[in-house]
């Protein structure tokens, strides 16, 4: 789908300024040039894919993406009899899409119904194990328990049932899958504390641990240290993720994803001999970086030291990067240190700069360049000896 959209000024000033979650960067709207919502949302299976177009929905200023992305909401929650869902894309569709889309309670009636049954068996099934003190029942018992409230949208009750699986866990086995449900529904509740904890807790088992399961952790500690701004353990985390992921962990995370958070996360944080060796020569990276073209050129730009195509290549993907549910909130502040990384880079061999051959390769103004690089040497960041920079720019040496 291609539609243009408008960014307004104040998403501009919150990426800039490095905002990202809460009330100011949640109402102002995003521009989305060529976002195909159905391309995009394919990528994604189980709530997160609901979760996802829910985050479109809200953040998109332009109604026919918004629409888009409810209607496939709306279909998705409907499918998997997610009344909470279900009901928070009814409520932001407010009766645009139609009568089909207007709140059926009859039909969250009956799903609560059968809901209920079925977790009052469930429920008497697990108490029949107890008091057998059938172990292994008991686990597959609060296992079932925890799926249940996980499909109806209870995450909070989905997160104890998991997490009572622990003490009836009689194999490497069954820890590993206690961890990864556990990490799955953190993950969806915001609680990235708990995912590092049983990210760790998995990996101390490594004797069960298969290919698919490593890069799923890898992935999922990245994202843990995205969402917690330690942007350089984030992307060490997404640069060991393996090819083996493939669309494996597409509740939580698509390889495109990793492409993206790890390829910004590298530029914002490593250095020239880190980025050379850990991401450009990364071999397994480079397979997640071919499913991103325009990251992996911007990747190379920046090592290339063609920092303006790398500048204008992230201000392309910025409207559609500001809708990703994980990576909004940090856009500003890695984009910011990517800029200021490069502007540091470009004057490392001078004693002198010439602010219009700079400004030109930074495609900027000279004058907002000086107040860069101003504040740049003001924070100590630019160290070398640049007097005549110093004495242009006016600041005492």
């Amino acid at each position: 789908m291609d539609v243009d959209c408008e960014v307004s000024a104040a998403a501009a000033t919150a990426v800039t300024n490095g905002l990202g979650g809460g009330e100011q960067a949640a109402a102002a709207p995003v521009s989305a040039d060529q976002l195909d919502v159905e391309a995009y949302a394919a990528q994604y299976s189980g709530r997160t894919r609901v979760a996802r177009l829910l985050f479109i929905a809200e953040r998109c200023g332009v109604e026919a993406i918004q629409l888009e992305a409810l209607r496939m909401a709306h279909d998705e929650a409907r499918a998997r009899e997610d009344t909470v869902l279900y009901l928070d894309a009814v409520l932001k569709i407010n009766g645009r899409l139609g009568p089909r889309y207007r709140h059926d309670q009859a039909w969250v009636d009956s799903v609560n119904r059968r809901a209920e049954q079925r977790k009052e068996k469930l429920e008497t099934e697990l108490n029949g194990y107890r008091t057998n003190l059938i172990k292994e029942s008991i686990r597959m018992g609060y296992n079932d328990i925890g799926d249940f409230f996980y499909a109806h949208g209870h995450l909070s009750e989905a997160f104890k049932s998991y997490i009572r699986t622990r003490d009836y866990c009689t194999t490497s086995k069954h820890i590993v899958q206690m961890c990864m449900h556990v990490i799955l529904v953190s993950i969806e509740l915001g609680q990235f504390a708990h995912v590092t904890n049983y990210v760790s807790k998995a990996e101390q088992t490594p004797d069960t641990l298969d290919a698919v399961i490593v890069a799923k952790l890898r992935a999922a500690a990245g994202l843990a240290n995205l969402e917690t701004k330690k942007y350089k353990l984030a992307a060490r985390k997404f640069l060991e993720t393996g090819p083996e992921l493939g669309s494996n962990y597409s509740e939580v995370i698509a390889p495109q994803d990793v492409a993206v958070y790890g390829a910004l996360c590298a530029l914002a944080s490593f250095d020239r001999s880190e980025l050379k060796s850990k991401v450009i020569d990364n071999i397994n990276f480079r397979n997640f970086l071919e499913l991103v073209p325009e990251v992996r050129e911007l990747v190379n730009d920046f090592y290339a030291s063609r920092y303006g195509s790398c500048l204008e290549h992230l201000e392309k993907l910025k409207p559609n990067l500001l809708l990703d549910i994980h990576l909004r909130e940090h856009l500003g502040t890695l984009y910011n240190d990517i800029r200021h990384k490069a502007i540091i880079q470009y004057t490392l061999p001078f004693i002198s700069v010439d602010l219009n051959t700079m400004a030109s390769a930074f495609k900027s103004s000279v004058s907002m360049l000086e107040k860069e690089l101003a504040a740049l040497i003001t924070e100590n960041k630019i160290q070398v000896p640049l007097r005549r920079f110093l004495i242009l720019l006016h600041i005492p040496s």
